[in-house]
C-alpha cells in the first residue's frame, strides 16, 4: 500500500480500530484517525463461521439477502458508510479511508446513489486501493481493486 499511496497528500485519514486495518494504515506511513464507523460488518451470531458452513443450515444463505442474526442489518451499515461519507465530504482535500471488504464495498455503492446491497456487485481484494472521486458534479468509482503485484 505504501507504494500505491507513494506521493499522495490526504487532508484526512480515517481508520476502523481494529488492527488489521489501524495496522495496515501505519504501515502504508498514514497518521490515521479512529471512526468507529469504519468497523466491518457485525455478523452476530455468524462471526467467524464461513459462507459454507451457515450454508449448511442454511441453504442460499448470504449477508447481502438474509437478516444477520445478533449483528447489524444491512441498512445499519449503510447508515455508517453515509456518516463516513459525510465526515469526509467536509474535509478541505482527499481523505484516505482505510477498513474491510464489506464496509468499503457498501461505502462505493454509496458513494455513488446506490443502496447498499449493491455492494455485493463490488469485489474488494485484501491489500487493496480504490478511488472514488467526481466527473464534473456526478459521484463516480473512479479506480476499483488496484492492487501492486509480484509477478
Amino acid at each position: 500500500m505504501a507504494d500505491l499511496l507513494r506521493g499522495w497528500r490526504f487532508a484526512l485519514v480515517l481508520s476502523s480500530p481494529l488492527s488489521r486495518a489501524w495496522d495496515t494504515a501505519r504501515l502504508a506511513g498514514l497518521d490515521p484517525v479512529r471512526d468507529d464507523d469504519l468497523l466491518e460488518w457485525d455478523y452476530g451470531v455468524y462471526e467467524g463461521l464461513s459462507t459454507k458452513e451457515i450454508r449448511t443450515a442454511i441453504p442460499g444463505w448470504s449477508v447481502w439477502t438474509h437478516e444477520v442474526v445478533g449483528g447489524e442489518s444491512l441498512a445499519q451499515v449503510g447508515a455508517r458508510a453515509d456518516r463516513v461519507i459525510e465526515r469526509a465530504s467536509g474535509a478541505d482535500g482527499d481523505v484516505a479511508l482505510v477498513a474491510h471488504a464489506h464496509i468499503l464495498r457498501i461505502l462505493a455503492a454509496r458513494w455513488i446513489g446506490l443502496p447498499p446491497e449493491c455492494g455485493r456487485h463490488l469485489e474488494l481484494d485484501t491489500a487493496s486501493m480504490s478511488v472514488l472521486g467526481w466527473e464534473r458534479d456526478t459521484r463516480v468509482i473512479s479506480q476499483w481493486n488496484v492492487q501492486r503485484r509480484a509477478f
